[in-house]
């Protein structure tokens, strides 16, 4: 009965691994182009941002690297990700190929290939309107500015002294200094210009050069991967003598950035004819979207799943079996004494250095279904304990044997006692589903983030977020009563 039970909730999990890896498979058919997927933010206009029009995929690198697919003959798959993330992406074999303004220094090229610069642009500090104190790299010296903390700014910023807080996104990071939050922000000229001019915000100013250095940008590869770096450089090579880098360079910029010296930057900023109605109302589809096949589908398997780990558990603990107990005692200390975070990021990004690759959605699964499953487990069995002992004597005087009597007598009234703090682990479980977005699941909040992004509309987009949480939560909450009272029938 246990085993069948396994197998039923698990089989969810294996079927989408199965659908995930079909394309996969056909893609690697002999006639089939090579699938590249392409890691990309999608929150950092106008390089890569989805356009608000259109929902699609668009920005200066995502043209660019179509382009070179063109070329080359890739079949293209954009997989977004958080930008802190993305590197881990690439070293997992999540991704093949970056495309995300990454800049080149020295660092990076230890560990990864290059192909030829498709852009040329310098750092600028940015700070409030009103300050008067910062205009050079020496000036950040004691300050604090926000960051992403992989990006080639972190380290500027670092470098001149500066106390840097992390963020994922340069959007963030203007918000903070809008806020007064930070002294600066150290990024690429083209992105605070895009940011200005879609804000039109008068809070913050450009106050000088991050340096007189030139950042070249090409697209990121493994080191492993040089067939596709050199059909890369060769493509590049190709966009750039017929003019069609040119071309694209000026269609966001007013100027060509794939030469280093470019000229003046223009850009006309990537949301400045929308009301926040307007924006709510081009938004809320595409969120209701990441609810549909993100959040719910990740909280009802992980549920489910979680709740059969969290029975065997609460029976091995159960046991007088040490060969069960034990693992048990381990399995529940370990994911109770572990951030959500480090376990989403241990099975997502840290099994394939050992062969275990997952899909996106199915890791997601696992660790959400685990981390239940732990918590569950100690629920469980305190119900259990909780049934008096005369029921189990009961039972066993009327000939019943230890299944029968946990099956018959003893589950049925622990699960009604546990319905209330299972309850709460469910509500919980839908609320870190948000977490998924750092392996690459688009869920709700990553929709308000790439929306948020564009728009600037912090406050309006995750309180709307929030508004969709709520209401999930809910709705979950009113079944609790109804089940309490249909559980309540075995109790004694």
């Amino acid at each position: 009965m246990a085993r069948r039970l396994v197998l039923l909730v698990l089989a969810p999990v294996l079927l989408l691994g199965a659908y995930s890896a079909a394309p996969a498979q056909a893609a690697r058919t002999a006639d089939a182009p090579p699938v590249v997927r392409v890691g990309t933010e999608g929150t950092y206009p106008p390089f890569t941002y989805v356009d608000p029009r259109t929902n699609q995929l668009t920005g200066y690198d995502i043209e660019v690297v179509k382009a070179v697919a063109k070329k080359t003959g890739w079949q293209l798959k954009f997989v977004q990700s958080q930008f802190d993330a993305i590197f881990a992406a690439l070293d997992a074999k999540r991704i093949d190929v970056i495309a995300n303004q990454i800049t080149i220094n020295p660092e990076r090229q230890a560990r990864y290939l290059f192909s030829t610069p498709y852009t040329y642009s310098h750092g600028v500090i940015v700070t409030a309107a009103d300050n008067k104190d910062i205009h050079s790299l020496k000036d950040l010296r004691g300050k604090t500015t926000a960051q992403s903390a992989t990006s080639n700014w972190y380290e500027v910023a670092k470098e001149a002294g500066a106390k840097v807080e992390n963020v994922e996104q340069f959007a963030q990071a203007a918000a903070l200094l809008d806020q007064g939050r930070v002294d600066a922000v150290v990024n690429d000229n083209i992105a605070v210009l895009d940011y200005l001019a879609s804000t039109g915000s008068t809070k913050v100013k450009i106050a000088g050069n991050a340096g007189s250095d030139v950042g070249k940008q090409a697209l990121t590869f493994r080191k492993t991967d040089t067939t596709l770096q050199q059909q890369a450089d060769k493509a590049l090579a190709q966009l750039r003598s017929d003019g069609t880098l040119k071309k694209i360079s000026e269609k966001y910029f007013k100027a060509d950035v794939s030469v280093e010296k470019s000229g003046t930057v223009s850009v006309k900023g990537s949301d400045t004819q929308r009301s926040r109605w307007e924006v709510l109302r081009h938004e809320a589809w595409p969120m209701l979207w990441g609810v549909i096949r993100g959040t719910i589908p990740l909280t009802a398997i992980s549920f489910v799943v979680g709740l059969a780990l969290g029975l065997a558990a609460a029976l091995a603990r159960l046991s007088r079996s040490r060969l069960l107990d034990l693992p048990a005692r381990v399995y529940i200390s370990v994911i109770r004494g572990t951030p959500l975070l480090v376990q989403l990021f241990v099975v997502f990004y840290g099994l394939p250095e050992v062969g275990v690759k997952l899909n996106s959605y199915v890791a997601a699964c696992l660790a959400l279904s685990l981390n239940v499953g732990g918590y569950a487990a100690e629920t469980i069995r305190a119900s259990i304990l909780s049934v008096p002992r005369g029921q189990f004597e009961a039972a066993t005087t009327i000939g019943m044997d230890y299944r029968q009597t946990m099956r018959r007598v003893v589950l049925p009234q622990a699960a009604r006692i546990a319905v209330p703090p299972l309850s709460n682990e469910l509500l919980s479980l839908i609320k870190d589903t948000s977490l998924a977005s750092v392996v690459l699941v688009p869920e709700l909040l990553r929709e308000a983030t790439v929306a948020a992004s564009v728009s600037g509309q912090y406050l309006l987009l995750y309180a709307f977020a929030a508004l969709y949480y709520w209401v999930i939560c809910f709705l979950v909450s009113r079944a609790q009563p109804p089940l309490e009272r249909r559980l309540g029938r075995y109790v004694a």
